[in-house]
């Protein structure tokens, strides 16, 4: 009897909440307000909002569709639900995409560390009066042993948690999504009654119609959504393969995606209501637009730097600045324990027994995280690489969807998911991935393009990608077997 045949989450809620968390992480309180800033005209930010919402019905839905279905039907992890249902032939396919995602945690679980940290410094030392402050202390941060240790710190909780399977992460994510969704919607209340935060929520709802007809607003769209969902990442396809037979796919994959939306958008509504309220007394709208469209090193100038300076000029800052860092480490701590268990079920499923396939999990997880934690540099290629590389993911998840749906009733959620599957998710895919590629070639690294050394170009997503393909090809015989 396979893992998930002998496990289940107890309620559909347990599984719900467990699914939120790998969802809402950091890309929906720390990248989502930063890109709609981004993305916004003199006039607003609400065209951005309008196609961001239409692409989570296009890319995001059909996926976490796919994705749930898949794993209630196979109950294995990534690479044994390909070749369950795809055939061995399909196993390097779920390999790569397992491979993605666990390339993701490598560095995730740094900026997780990150989170906690700042948390620590909300907590135990005053707020930085200036902007000089802020960023000296950033700096000092990343100059010293802390990122590496809360790396550490941050892989071994995760790791902790998996070690009993979903019975943890069930627990775990009944204490963790609850809180941390209060404390969102408790930070919203506290924006709302500030001073002057009805003009930044005015400018992220303003809608400049002429933006709808801009090819850049929609892909970035698009890109947030495939972003900050988790669809196409094969862990919604992990913990779907532990939910109860009678759980509704459809139901469970719609409450997933519109309930992690309003996450994010409740943290833009917040944050623009607090950047606007703390800066607009004193600076016109473009200069605070450009404060928040200023990403800094390796993009955490809002989250880091200005963040902890609008809580010091707040009423109460402090209690505030706890909670927003609070929050933010629980969402990024649930989306890195995901990651934790995608990629010990597929040792699981290979044969491993799940003490010693946590354990490594943790140790190449730390050791290969190592890099991303003493340089920035190196977290923000792997950031680059990886998040582009989950358009391919997305791309082979909805491959499997189609095929497995050529079997006639191996789905129950209409044909209508099925043709988004087949058609629009496989072309979204291909556009994005063009997209990024062409900015690499145009405007990260025009003249670096050739450089598998350069962070930005072209031929470091080549050259790492064709390493993944190549390990996935060599190591999924033997990580499929059983399936």
């Amino acid at each position: 009897m396979s893992e998930a045949q002998g496990h289940r989450f107890s309620t559909r809620w347990g599984l719900l909440l467990s699914v939120l968390g790998i969802a809402v992480g950091t890309g929906n309180i720390w990248r989502f307000p930063r890109i709609a800033a981004q993305n916004g005209s003199d006039v607003g930010a609400g065209a951005f909002l309008l196609a961001w919402v239409v692409c989570l019905l296009v890319w995001s839905l059909p996926l976490i569709v796919a994705e749930y279905a898949l794993g209630q039907i196979a109950r294995r992890g990534v690479v044994g639900a390909f070749a369950r249902l795809g055939g061995v032939r399909w196993a390097w396919m779920g390999a790569f995409v397992g491979l993605v995602s666990t390339a993701i945690m490598f560095y995730y679980s740094v900026v997780t560390g990150w989170c906690a940290y700042y948390l620590g410094r909300a907590l135990f030392l005053p707020l930085p009066q200036t902007a000089h402050d802020a960023t000296a202390a950033w700096e000092a941060f990343q100059a010293g042993a802390f990122p590496l240790v809360f790396h550490g710190l941050m892989m071994g909780i995760g790791a902790l948690s998996v070690r009993r399977g979903v019975a943890g992460i069930e627990r775990l994510s009944r204490v963790l999504m609850p809180t941390l969704l209060l404390l969102i919607f408790a930070a919203l209340l506290r924006s709302l009654a500030l001073a002057g935060s009805g003009r930044g929520i005015t400018y992220l709802f303003a809608i400049d119609w002429t933006q709808l007809g801009t090819p850049k607003v929609w892909l970035e769209a698009l890109t947030q959504n495939a972003w900050d969902t988790g669809a196409g990442w094969g862990i919604i396809l992990c913990y779907a393969a532990y939910m109860r037979t009678h759980d509704r796919v459809v139901e469970n994959a719609v409450l997933t995606g519109v309930l992690n939306n309003l996450v994010s958008l409740v943290a833009a509504v917040t944050i623009f209501g607090t950047v606007f309220s703390v800066l607009g007394a004193d600076l016109h709208r473009g200069e605070v637009l450009e404060i928040m469209r200023n990403s800094g090193p390796a993009s955490t100038g809002l989250t880091f730097v200005w963040m902890p300076l609008l809580f010091a000029k707040m009423a109460f800052g402090r209690m505030f600045a706890i909670a927003f860092f609070l929050g933010l480490t629980f969402a990024a701590f649930t989306s890195l324990l995901s990651m934790i268990e995608l990629a010990t079920r597929v040792l699981v499923d290979a044969g491993v027994d799940r003490t010693r396939a946590v354990g490594w999990v943790f140790l190449v997880g730390f050791g290969l995280g190592v890099p991303s934690a003493v340089d920035l540099d190196v977290l923000s290629n792997q950031d680059f690489v990886w998040g582009v590389g989950l358009m391919l993911s997305g791309l082979f998840v909805a491959l499997l969807a189609a095929k497995a749906g050529s079997h006639g009733d191996a789905w129950r959620f209409g044909q209508g998911w099925l043709w988004l599957l087949r058609f629009a998710v496989p072309v979204l895919a291909i556009v994005l991935l063009a997209w990024w590629l062409y900015l690499s070639a145009t405007e990260y690294a025009p003249t670096t393009w050739w450089n598998p050394l350069d962070a930005f170009s072209v031929m470091t997503c080549i050259v790492q990608w064709s390493v993944a393909i190549l390990v996935s090809f060599a190591i999924a015989g033997r990580l499929s077997r059983g399936a």
